[in-house]
């Protein structure tokens, strides 16, 4: 099913998410086809009063009849091509929305990491202007291209009909126009993939730009971050500039010969005429016809730009579609209990494994500390138990049940995670913390806010409970946000709560409190803490020592002494800072 997906092509991949909305776009190609057929209407009705004047007619009413006629289809074309693009745009809109919401779907649905391992200015890019980038094939291509080369196809078969040379002399331009038009294709794969790269250093570095201002400002880098930031946008512009000065010429030419039908069609049907194998009525028929394909013709390759490009547009999106799910099933399995258990856990992230052989087990409403040097894979392993990331190999089990046996939304029911970088969104601060559970009321909200330590400093706030808390929480201080972070993990009452080094960076002040709110939050629950500060997990049930991915040393906090070792080491060092502090 995977390879099937590999090889579609990029028209036949975008439309299979039109879905529901097939019957809009045959109706929209339809109306559109109509639309054309009456911009062409009219040549032939120019036909007529030719061969009137070549006839000798010269009732005014014969003539103005057929103008009004023209005026007629040409209000007609107007009319369709609107109803055409209102249909295939409303459609269109409503088909770009859903494959939004399928990649948003999607990205909580992989990896951990491998969402992580993407920029955020790079999926801003694909989320936002690459998957904008489709409304063109899906609200102009498909209508507007397919009406404009069937038109042309009918008109040259009607020349054909007429005159078989003839036909062929209105075909006479096509093949070096094509040349010049393959010409022009030949190296766009690899200029459009230089803009992407570019366009996407740029996003990137505008993200960061803005994100870091403070640490610029602080550090004096402006000059420096700058000036980064206008080569990326140098080298961004550059990128389009040096691919439409490579493309042009070859563009022009190609423009310029496919609707130059006029140039084969008079000396070929003049001289025959002139030998009288061609009547003056059908020469005048086919040069009329002829110059009515042009502008056909020319809508058509005003998409060659949008050509080029689907490939590479519909690839980044098809990238995060088709990208490897977590192995969740639909349906959950019942675990027997909230026991954790990890059985040989072993864990790569970018090939490079990072966890070697970790087992250990979690009861159910037990205190479990891990502790360990930076880097030594303890957020690793919490992240895991979280089903953020699935193992590379090994288990894990809650209740005596595999956790790739329960579904996503049932395991998540099971854990509240706080970190101490807990992000909050640009929401009121109500909203924030009913994220815990949306079905919260704002009675239930409150208390929650209570038992956390943080319903007085949100009273204090310019709108209490309703203030914007802005991008990332930024209108509050680290602690303000962490206490709300708790407040929305304690509104979820989840039956295990893992802690990932919650107060490593906030004041003694903020401490107390945040402890206090942590003790409230985790009573009669399974409690798994990532400590910073040693003293804070001295009454856990069991401290597991985790060094270069593996378990150095486990056991409760007297045990972990006298086995002196690492842990024996971390504690005189934290002792040691403490006492100087």
């Amino acid at each position: 099913m995977q390879e099937t997906k590999k090889t579609r092509s990029p028209m036949a991949w975008v439309l299979g998410q039109t879905g529901d909305h097939g019957g809009q776009y045959v109706l929209s190609v339809v109306l559109a086809i109509i639309g054309v057929a009456f911009s062409l209407a009219p040549y032939f009705v120019v036909i007529g009063v030719v061969q009137g004047l070549m006839d000798g007619v010269k009732d005014f009413s014969f003539y103005l009849s057929r103008c009004l006629i023209m005026a007629a289809l040409w209000l007609g074309r107007v009319l369709f091509h609107a109803l055409s693009t209102a249909t295939s745009h409303r459609a269109t809109f409503a088909v770009l929305g859903e494959i939004r919401k399928k990649c948003m779907e999607k990205l909580t649905r992989m990896p951990l990491g491998t969402v992580l391992e993407q920029s955020s200015g790079a999926l801003k890019n694909t989320l936002i202007e690459r998957i904008d980038s489709i409304e063109t094939t899906l609200a102009h291509i498909v209508p507007e291209f397919t009406a404009n080369l069937l038109i042309p196809v009918i008109i040259l078969i009607y020349i054909f009909v007429v005159d078989w040379r003839m036909g062929l002399a209105s075909l006479a331009t096509v093949p070096l126009g094509m040349f010049c038009y393959v010409f022009m294709m030949a190296g766009s794969a690899k200029f459009y993939q230089h803009t992407v790269i570019a366009t996407k250093a740029l996003n990137d570095t505008a993200v960061e730009y803005i994100g870091g201002i403070q640490v610029i400002k602080v550090f004096g880098k402006t000059k420096s971050s700058y000036e980064r930031f206008v080569h990326d946008a140098y080298e961004a512009a550059h990128s389009f500039i040096d691919w439409m000065r490579a493309s042009i010429i070859p563009f022009t030419f190609a423009m310029v010969i496919m609707p130059a039908t006029m140039v084969s069609v008079l000396p070929i049907g003049g001289l025959l005429v002139k030998n009288g194998s061609l009547s003056a009525r059908d020469f005048v028929t086919v040069i009329i016809l002829s110059v009515g394909v042009i502008t056909p013709i020319i809508t058509m390759m005003s998409y060659s730009d949008d050509f080029r490009t689907m490939g590479t547009i519909f690839g980044e999106v098809r990238a995060i579609l088709d990208a490897p799910e977590m192995n969740r099933p639909a349906e959950s399995a019942a675990p027997a209990g909230n026991d954790l258990e990890l059985k040989d856990v072993r864990f790569a992230y970018q090939e490079k494994e990072v966890l070697h052989g970790i087992s250990m087990v979690i009861p159910e409403n037990s205190f479990v500390a891990l502790v360990g040097p930076s880097g030594s894979g303890k957020s690793t392993i919490a992240r895991l138990i979280a089903s953020l990331w699935d193992v590379t190999s090994g288990s894990i089990s809650l209740g005596g049940t595999d956790i790739r046996r329960i579904s996503q939304e049932a395991y998540a029911d099971k854990i509240a995670f706080v970190s101490q970088d807990n992000y909050l969104f640009n929401m009121t601060v109500r909203e924030n913390i009913r994220i815990g559970r949306p079905s919260a009321t704002d009675a239930e909200v409150e208390e929650a806010a209570r038992q956390s330590g943080c319903h007085n400093f949100i009273l204090g706030l310019e709108k209490g409970y309703d203030t914007l808390v802005g991008s990332s929480g930024g209108h509050l201080s680290g602690g303000e946000r962490q206490r709300i972070s708790i407040a929305r993990a304690m509104l979820k009452a989840a039956p295990i709560v893992i802690l990932d080094e919650a107060t490593a960076y906030t004041d003694p002040e903020n401490e107390a409190v945040i402890q206090r709110s942590v003790s409230k939050l985790t009573e009669g629950k399974t409690l798994i803490v990532i400590a910073h500060r040693l003293s804070t997990v001295m009454d856990a049930d069991k401290i597991y020592v985790i060094r270069d991915g593996q378990i150095d040393d486990a056991g409760t906090h007297e045990e972990l002494l006298n086995h002196h070792g690492l842990y024996k080491k971390m504690w005189n060092a934290h002792m040691e800072v403490k006492d100087n502090g």
